[in-house]
């Protein structure tokens, strides 16, 4: 039982992550389960894009802030802050990726895990 609940808290936390991008008008956002893939390093990556830095770094903080008043989870770590091109929300079972457009086109998250079960989320 204890990893079906692991796994359903994982799907409810990329959930609140998906509310807190579209909330910022993030684009193409899509959610790719990864919890069949071997050796995978979480269960859910959430991606996301933006054209500027100020937008990117907006989207981060609503999907920090979205999880945290939920579930009163920080991300275990923070990356890409500074520049604001990527940057990364680890909350160890799910991974936010907040792009810049040039940077997820450079990327290709998307082909990375092309064995992922991909879900696709409207812009609110």
């Amino acid at each position: 039982m204890g990893k079906n609940k692991a796994l359903s808290e994982a799907a409810y936390i990329s959930e609140l992550a998906i509310h807190g991008i579209q909330e910022k008008k993030g684009n193409d956002i899509i959610r790719l389960d990864l919890r069949n893939i071997f050796s995978s390093v979480a269960d859910y990556f959430v991606i996301t894009h933006a054209e500027s830095a100020t937008q990117v770094k907006a989207i981060a903080n609503s999907v920090e802030e979205e999880i945290y008043k939920t579930t009163q989870q920080e991300p275990y770590r923070k990356e890409g802050l500074e520049h604001a091109e990527w940057i990364l929300l680890d909350y160890v079972d799910v991974v936010v990726h907040v792009f810049r457009t040039d940077k997820r086109e450079f990327y290709g998250m998307e082909d990375l895990w092309g064995d992922a079960e991909v879900k696709m989320y409207k812009s609110a």
